[in-house]
């Protein structure tokens, strides 16, 4: 594939990864900066190496779970193994593969946008890993949200991990709030690529949004913000209801 053309970089670092052929990810931001991600070792992470907030987040899972953007599937099957009935999508077709050869029975090649009821009716909805925050924007949010409405049981629960983008005192950070804000946009409204070897993914929307901005958005969406569990810099996992 040639440099510049779009591809499963996100799949191919995990593949490699797996393979033990090490990997690696570039996090790739619109307005030109670059920076080293996590790499694919956090993907493959067991249990008692999480972060303490991702490990209580797992006490607030029931019923049949819905693990939206699960990469190598070290949550999903997490819980397959304590018996529940998971479903990982992703949009990385390598991901999921890599997920079936650990040993996920379920696992699909769904992007957000094409969830629907074909999948099945859930009672939890996993999104870790900041997954929470691919609402593309405002409007784009509400749409997703009232879609999760209806894939899921009247019981369900949205367990999703984002991050307060006002939490930093980055200057590219606040620079970047500030060109948002010259726009009319959120400011922690970006789209975001990852590069690894010559291969980069598509780009992808995503909202980061404070408390406060995550309740405003959840307004007839059918959810409300429940309860938050706290982690470091910024970054929280919404326990979002329905009403």
């Amino acid at each position: 594939m040639p440099a510049g053309n779009t591809g499963d970089a996100f799949g191919h670092a995990i593949e490699d990864f797996y393979r033990g052929d090490g990997g690696y990810e570039i996090v790739e931001r619109e307005d030109g900066l670059f920076e080293i991600g996590g790499g694919p070792a956090a993907y493959f992470a067991e249990y008692r190496q999480w972060p303490d907030y991702e490990k209580k987040a797992m006490k607030y899972v029931r019923g049949a779970v819905l693990d939206v953007g699960c990469g190598a599937g070290r949550h999903s099957l997490y819980l397959q193994e304590r018996g529940f009935d998971v479903l990982g999508i992703d949009s990385s077709p390598r991901a999921m593969e890599v997920c079936r050869q650990r040993g996920l029975k379920r696992a699909e090649v769904v992007p957000l946008a094409r969830v629907d009821r074909q999948l099945g009716v859930f009672d939890t909805v996993l999104m870790l890993g900041n997954t929470l925050a691919l609402l593309d924007n405002m409007a784009a949010a509400k749409r997703i949200l009232k879609r999760l409405g209806r894939v899921t049981s009247r019981e369900a629960r949205i367990i999703g991990q984002t991050r307060d983008p006002y939490q930093t005192d980055i200057e590219e950070h606040l620079e970047f709030h500030r060109r948002n804000r010259s726009k009319g946009l959120p400011p922690g409204q970006a789209r975001i690529r990852i590069r690894y070897k010559k291969y980069v993914t598509p780009w992808l929307s995503y909202l980061f949004l404070s408390k406060e901005e995550m309740t405003a958005v959840l307004e007839d969406t059918g959810w409300h913000l429940e309860s938050c569990i706290d982690g470091p810099g910024g970054i929280y996992v919404a326990i979002l209801c329905k009403k």
